[in-house]
């Protein structure tokens, strides 16, 4: 199922997306829902951010390739973490599918991260690795645009992650998905700049809900980034960055200056 959150004639709502036509429902996929007989053209709406999560989790250097170049970015020997670790990010970063990533006047190293997005559907406490799954709703895909000139400087990452605009995510969530098929594509201005198997991950989704929620409980609605693989070029006004992983779809944003 591909649950879509739009807008449409001044209303916000879920739909179930079918082909390119939305089945309006009633209610949402955490808290309950029921068909109404309301058809809606995928045109003739606007795509929103798909959830506006209680809590923003984000996994950190979860690839071994983005391990090793976070390390030549820092002048430091790689070493690939020996446990899962989890870090925030902040709802006021988010966008939609084809809005724009504003690019503030004084960023000079502006790059991108194409991450799988866990969004989770009922709360979890206390899960084993057997059982992490069952409270996951679907997938979708982010962005986590990064300022790295910033990221070195600043001891929080509160600007280099978290400017306004820069955590695109969407289009939808799918339900149905096979983790271990899934390759992660990006593009810059319709050429493949980075091409990886989604789930390579040091440390898998299952592993990671069963740490979190030793510790933390999951609500419906919380996401978790996953992390990303590769390196990313800079990236300019006039840039689209599209992301693309298996079974889900294609995450586009544009890239734009700030106005002065």
């Amino acid at each position: 199922m591909r649950w879509i959150r739009y807008s449409h004639a001044g209303k916000t709502a879920y739909g179930i997306l079918e082909g390119d036509r939305i089945a309006r429902v009633a209610g949402d996929p955490f808290c309950g829902y029921t068909r109404t007989a309301e058809r809606l053209a995928l045109e003739a709406v606007k795509i929103e951010v798909p959830v506006v999560p209680p809590t923003f989790y984000c996994v950190g250097l979860n690839y071994a390739e983005h391990v090793r170049s976070a390390a030549a970015l820092r002048h430091t020997t790689p070493q690939l973490p020996q446990r899962p670790d989890v870090g925030y990010r902040a709802a006021n970063a988010l966008i939609a599918h084809g809005e724009a990533v504003v690019v503030p006047a004084d960023a000079s190293e502006v790059q991108y991260e194409g991450e799988l997005v866990v969004v989770i559907g009922k709360r979890a406490k206390n899960l084993s690795e057997a059982e992490a799954l069952s409270c996951v709703l679907g997938y979708s895909i982010g962005n986590d645009v990064s300022e790295r000139v910033w990221q070195k400087s600043d001891r929080t990452l509160w600007r280099a992650k978290n400017t306004d605009t820069f955590k695109p995510m969407g289009p939808w969530i799918e339900t149905d998905v096979d983790l271990d098929a899934m390759e992660t594509r990006v593009r810059v201005n319709g050429a493949q700049t980075t091409r990886f198997a989604t789930n390579a991950m040091l440390f898998g989704v299952a592993t990671y809900i069963s740490t979190m929620t030793r510790y933390l409980t999951l609500y419906p609605g919380d996401v978790v980034w996953m992390g990303t693989d590769g390196t990313s070029p800079n990236l300019k006004a006039g840039d689209v960055v599209e992301i693309e992983i298996t079974g889900i779809g294609t995450l586009s944003n544009a890239f734009v200056a700030a106005l002065r």
